[in-house]
């Protein structure tokens, strides 16, 4: 299966990438693809995902051809 994984803002630093294309053989959820893409690197608490451009819970599981968000907390006032 195959997924796009976008990261934005502070995260692109954080796991030194923007954008990756990859191939996965199983179906993972979105917590799963941080832990393949990132390997070491620990997710932010507050982190905010998406799924096709639609807000989903971590354990939202992807499909074939998915696009998964990562994004850094949000803060204001």
């Amino acid at each position: 299966m195959s997924i796009k994984v976008k990261f934005f803002a502070s995260l692109t630093d954080l796991v030194g990438m923007k954008e990756i294309d990859v191939e996965f053989e199983s179906q993972l959820n979105v917590i799963n693809v941080w832990q393949s893409v990132c390997g070491t690197a620990q997710m932010p608490v507050g982190c905010l995902y998406a799924i096709n451009h639609d807000y989903c819970e971590p354990d939202q599981l992807l499909k074939d051809g998915d696009e998964v968000a990562y994004f850094p907390p949000l803060t204001g006032g």
